[in-house]
């Protein structure tokens, strides 16, 4: 689709971006009592999420939803159920309960960041700071990344993948709290490597960057959950959009701005008809494959992020994709009732298994916690000037 085709779209109005809010809103409300002391599992099966513990790494997209509703309403249930989640972030941080991955960003941004930030309150403050120098501990010199997932002295986990740009937020905002440098440095010396190396000549973007463990040298890029290493997984190249847009508020480096325009680009210019994404671009209409909405939740909030740094010219065509984009999202994916699932956006895929991944089936053609959470912030970035949890 060429950018002249998508502007052909309609887009959301005002008064559709206030209605969907609302509706957005009251399907958090319905899920107050059964997740306040317990979390949304990942992903919804047959549309309804199961309680969980506070162990997976999506548990803060939910607690991120509960500071949304409080902001958008002014509700003070969602406060009260968003500081007492706070209290258990921070048990889960001091016990290093599920802690040994780089999605603390994913999950003490949106959970205590936020509740710092709006509350002022000192559980959650404390319990950031902490999981900022667990994600600093993940540092590895050689390389000068922040390494993915598992044990840090098991060489086969000597990688990075693209989703971590979204966790680089955590350790500006320690810096900026602290005023210890080394926290935004680690931030910056990441993004720098992941930029050098998952970005392809054509600004598609690769999801997993292994290293040389004993040199630090870039040996290769594969895909954990899209179709295959040479294909462009659609939620990837969302983090890509969405990690460029906050590093550049956190740095202005123009570097990171141009590269923000040309990976935005590609996936705006890769949609399908009805502009909801196939779990990856590799796919086209008529393929049979499914959506994966999430993806385009995440982009959009990447673009309305760097439309607030950008002269009003130049960000009029960015602000009209992302009406866009939403206005397919709300018509063709969004939750309507709690009585049909409780939570926010259907047709969401977590993973799927390929001939040329090392992923499993699970999650297809569901809501999942970080569409859910996006959608949200994208309507209420779209209805006020919003201060992010990022």
């Amino acid at each position: 689709m060429t950018f002249e085709e998508l502007m052909k779209k309609p887009e959301l109005s005002p008064d559709e971006t206030k209605k969907a809010l609302e509706l957005a809103s009251r399907q958090t409300e319905s899920c107050l009592s059964e997740f306040t002391s317990q979390f949304k599992s990942v992903y919804s099966e047959n549309g309804f999420y199961t309680p969980v513990p506070n162990e997976q790494w999506t548990n803060g997209f939910w607690t991120g939803e509960l500071w949304l509703a409080y902001e958008n309403t002014g509700d003070e249930r969602y406060r009260e159920a968003a500081l007492k989640q706070a209290e258990s972030f921070l048990e889960r941080i001091e016990t290093g309960n599920h802690t040994d991955t780089h999605d603390l960003g994913f999950l003490y941004s949106l959970s205590c960041v936020s509740g710092y930030k709006l509350t002022g309150n000192e559980t959650a403050k404390k319990a950031a700071l902490l999981a900022a120098d667990r994600l600093k501990s993940r540092f590895h010199e050689k390389g000068q990344f922040l390494q993915a997932w598992g044990a840090m002295d098991n060489l086969k986990n000597y990688r990075l993948i693209i989703d971590c740009l979204l966790n680089l937020p955590l350790l500006y905002w320690a810096t900026e709290e602290t005023r210890q440098p080394e926290y935004a440095k680690k931030a910056r010396a990441h993004l720098d490597t992941a930029l050098s190396v998952i970005i392809r000549p054509d600004y598609s973007t690769y999801h997993t960057y292994y290293f040389d463990p004993e040199t630090g040298k870039p040996l290769r890029g594969v895909t954990h959950q899209g179709y295959s290493a040479d294909s462009v997984w659609a939620r990837g190249q969302a983090w890509g959009v969405y990690g460029l847009a906050l590093s550049y508020r956190y740095t202005r480096s123009p570097e990171y701005l141009e590269d923000f325009k040309h990976v935005t680009e590609y996936f705006l210019t890769h949609l399908p008809e009805n502009l909801v994404p196939y779990w990856d671009f590799i796919f086209e209409d008529g393929s049979g494959e499914p959506w994966d909405s999430s993806a385009s939740a995440i982009a959009v909030c990447g673009i309305l992020e760097m439309c607030r740094f950008l002269p009003e010219a130049e960000a009029a065509p960015y602000l009209a994709a992302a009406k866009r984009l939403m206005k397919a999202l709300t018509d063709l994916c969004a939750v309507t009732s709690p009585e049909s699932s409780n939570g926010q956006l259907l047709h969401g895929v977590y993973g799927k298994k390929t001939p040329y991944n090392d992923c499993i089936d699970h999650g297809i053609d569901e809501c999942n916690l970080w569409g859910d959470y996006f959608y949200v912030e994208a309507l209420t970035r779209l209805t006020k000037d919003w201060n992010p949890y990022w």
